[in-house]
């Protein structure tokens, strides 16, 4: 098994294994299942104690999943040991009493079998299709830690509520390098501070794409490998910001994987909650905010909002990176206070996120790079950017979007900086967030570079590009680039000399 803190509330007990996408109650049960099944077709001598193994497996496995929680991948698994457990305990009982046991012929006995065995595999493989996600470890020199952090804007109201008096408040994500923490320090909690916070996140996520909430329960089981307010890490250095914007009903920690990889190589990443337009934000008071946000199915209509919820996510990103250079200041008491380079930051963000980064960056160039994740530019195209950019996307082609790659284009066309679109082979929409470390591998969701794969690419193209830009890294930037996929170069030919 990887290595990791205990974390959840019930221990490693309810870990998966890597590989199985099972915790061992659970492939316990699926043993004591089969087992249970197979019993039924031992010799008469061998049937009493086959049985009598395989419910001592199976029974306090069921036990222990119902006092840790049982997943719904296991529901299968349970009844399909029921039905086998109504066909393999009478003869037992009728021994006990004396009375002859008495089999059924074994042309009737198959079909039954041959259910219940279908019945019971129905649980791994829902388990593999919806698994607990298993974070890939970061690659970098530093431990990662995380926290969170809400702001209010002082000097913007609240445009999605009534009350005049409502000021702007977003909640924000840290993700940093760390000292290295003791073995078995817990691991942050995925999707939300508590496990409880976790599963609304989760249920809303899920619920945004009309899907039940049950089919992702694993996701709020899951532990990163960031660690809950570790210790900044020592010798002074600086770290460079990298801003990020979620998805349409994304939410803060939708590239956890992402993040902890570029905190790892020394970059400190704020991904924010955007209050009525995220899923559901929850506030450090408890009060839950639900995204208010949908589209009307006019497609001019739609455009015409996603152009104002973009502007909104843009505000949000230059007041944060407003926040992060005061935090570093040292106008409140903070471990990061002299640790933040905000000389030298980038905007990024995934889908509408990818275009609130682009428009983040040609309002304030406080930011020195931008990087776009499979996001369409919504909004103007004016004025031109003046930072590099990176514009990760999945294959498209005027058939799959006529207007996205047109508009892309000019979006990195008006640029004074040079500007590039990395094409990756393979990639779906999902493939640049979380999303195939714990969805199906459909490729027409998550793409087909798998689940580890995806966020490795993706983070690794990030770096490369934020090396080059914002630490000054020497080399052929889009040589570097064609390692993850296609590559077109747009905008200026002269990359500007880095901040120092």
């Amino acid at each position: 098994m990887r290595r990791r803190g205990p974390g959840a509330e019930h221990g490693r007990v309810t870990e998966t294994i890597p590989g199985l996408f099972l915790s061992l109650p659970e492939v316990l049960v699926l043993l004591g299942a089969f087992a249970l099944l197979v019993a039924r077709w031992l010799p008469p001598a061998a049937h009493r104690p086959g049985t009598v193994a395989a419910a001592a497996v199976l029974v306090p496995s069921a036990i222990v999943l119902g006092i840790v929680g049982i997943r719904w991948q296991l529901l299968p698994v349970l009844a399909g040991a029921a039905v086998a457990a109504a066909f393999a305990l009478p003869p037992l009982l009728r021994r006990r009493t004396g009375r002859p046991a008495r089999r059924a012929r074994w042309w009737l006995a198959l079909p039954g079998t041959l259910a219940c065995a279908c019945l019971i595999a129905t649980g791994p493989a829902a388990a593999w299709a919806f698994p607990v996600p298993d974070f890939p470890e970061p690659t970098g020199d530093f431990a990662v830690g995380t926290r969170v952090v809400q702001w209010t804007d002082p000097l913007r109201a609240e445009r999605f509520t009534a009350d005049p008096d409502d000021r702007r408040t977003v909640v924000v994500q840290l993700w940093y390098p760390a000292q290295k923490s003791p073995e078995g320090v817990p691991r942050a909690q995925y999707l939300g501070g508590t496990q409880d916070e976790a599963r609304t996140v989760a249920e809303a996520l899920a619920g945004g794409v009309g899907l039940p909430g049950f089919l992702i329960d694993g996701v709020p089981r899951a532990r990163s490998h960031a660690v809950v307010d570790a210790p900044v890490a020592g010798g002074g250095e600086r770290f460079p910001v990298v801003l990020f914007s979620p998805g349409s009903g994304g939410v803060r920690t939708q590239n956890t994987a992402w993040a902890e990889e570029l905190a790892s190589h020394g970059y400190l990443v704020a991904a924010l909650d955007h209050p009525y337009d995220s899923a559901v934000v929850v506030l450090a008071d408890g009060r839950t905010i639900r995204a208010t946000t949908a589209s009307s199915g006019n497609r001019d209509r739609d455009e015409e909002l996603a152009a104002g919820w973009t502007a909104v996510r843009a505000a949000d990103l230059g007041f944060v990176l407003t926040q992060l250079e005061r935090l570093d200041h040292g106008e409140r008491a903070d471990p990061l206070t002299g640790r933040l380079d905000t000389g030298r930051a980038a905007v990024a963000g995934h889908s509408l996120g990818g275009a609130a980064a682009l428009q983040a960056a040609r309002q304030d160039r406080r930011f020195d790079a931008v990087v776009d994740l499979d996001g369409y530019p919504h909004g103007p195209t004016t004025p031109a950017l003046k930072q590099p950019a990176l514009a990760l996307t999945q294959e498209i082609t005027a058939g799959t979007d006529p207007r996205y790659l047109p508009r892309l284009t000019e979006a990195l066309e008006h640029s004074t900086a040079p500007s590039y679109r990395l094409t990756i082979p393979g990639a779906g929409h999902l493939t640049f967030m979380d999303g195939p470390l714990y969805l199906p591998p459909v490729p027409s969701i998550v793409g087909t570079l798998g689940r580890s794969e995806s966020p490795r690419l993706v983070a690794a193209a990030t770096l490369a590009f934020l090396d080059a830009t914002l630490r000054g890294r020497h080399g052929d930037l889009p040589d570097t680039l064609r390692a993850y996929g296609t590559v077109t170069t747009s905008g200026a030919r002269e990359t500007a000399t880095p901040t120092p």
